[in-house]
């Protein structure tokens, strides 16, 4: 495969934004590798992109550091290089603060904050090395603007870090070529959500209604494409962050 095709991974990459995202990606002509714990959910979104050699899946965690470190080596090995990083996993529960047990803790510190921090770190330095690239991380419009009937105060301090982050490391990593970008969403219509939700989830928004996966999707090959934007969080939420 020639390296002259652009290369994004995708975490999370086997349902829901993530699959939405390689779809999106393959038919901009970049070659997509596809992170997931599941190595069967990977597999059959391989199968239902039917993109033969230009998908990879690597199953995984990567909110363990080994697991980050095995996705870049792989994609690097097959495709010679990477352009853009994508992270896009990540969970997300509304209930009390009081109520979240510390199993419960745990698992989001690991994929909401540690799930952005290795493959971005694996992503820094590649591409500062080769002078250009772009990382991109899907946090939460909630985390913009918190709201008093959608308790999730883990979802708001780890994706708001995230919001956070995301423009530090664009500022350290400027003088390097690189670009760091965030879109937050506000709720989206994924498997997540059932059709019977929708209604109420959509009143929180001024606009009426939740996302559709292409408008997330839009947003993020945007950033993908720009050159001269950097240090952004570009809300994606019907009005969600705007206030009420």
């Amino acid at each position: 495969m020639s390296n002259t095709t652009n290369t994004v991974v995708i975490t999370g990459a086997s349902s829901g934004i993530g699959l939405g995202l390689a779809a999106a990606f393959l038919k901009a002509g970049y070659n997509v590798v596809g992170t997931g714990r599941s190595a069967e959910r990977l597999n059959a979104a391989a199968e239902l992109l039917n993109a033969g050699n230009r998908f990879l899946s690597v199953a995984g965690d990567v909110g363990k550091p080994e697991s980050a470190r095995e996705v870049f080596q792989q994609a690097i090995a097959k495709f010679g290089k990477i352009d853009v990083l994508v992270n896009n996993a990540g969970i997300f529960a509304a209930k009390p603060f009081v109520d979240f047990t510390p199993d419960e803790v745990e698992e989001q510190i690991s994929t909401n904050l540690k799930g952005v921090l290795y493959p971005s770190q694996e992503a820094a330095k590649h591409m500062s090395e080769r002078k250009r690239g772009k990382i991109i991380n899907i946090t939460a419009s909630l985390a913009l603007q918190p709201h008093g009937n959608v308790p999730a105060l883990l979802a708001v301090a780890l994706k708001g870090g995230i919001n956070q982050a995301t423009r530090a490391l664009a500022l350290e990593l400027a003088p390097h070529g690189v670009t760091v970008n965030a879109v937050a969403p506000g709720v989206v219509d994924t498997p997540m959500h059932p059709a019977e939700t929708h209604a109420a989830l959509g009143s929180l928004h001024p606009l009426g209604r939740i996302a559709k996966i292409p408008e997330v999707v839009d947003a993020v090959l945007y950033l993908a494409n720009a050159d001269f934007v950097s240090g952004t969080v570009l809300p994606v939420d019907g009005g969600f962050s705007a206030g009420r």
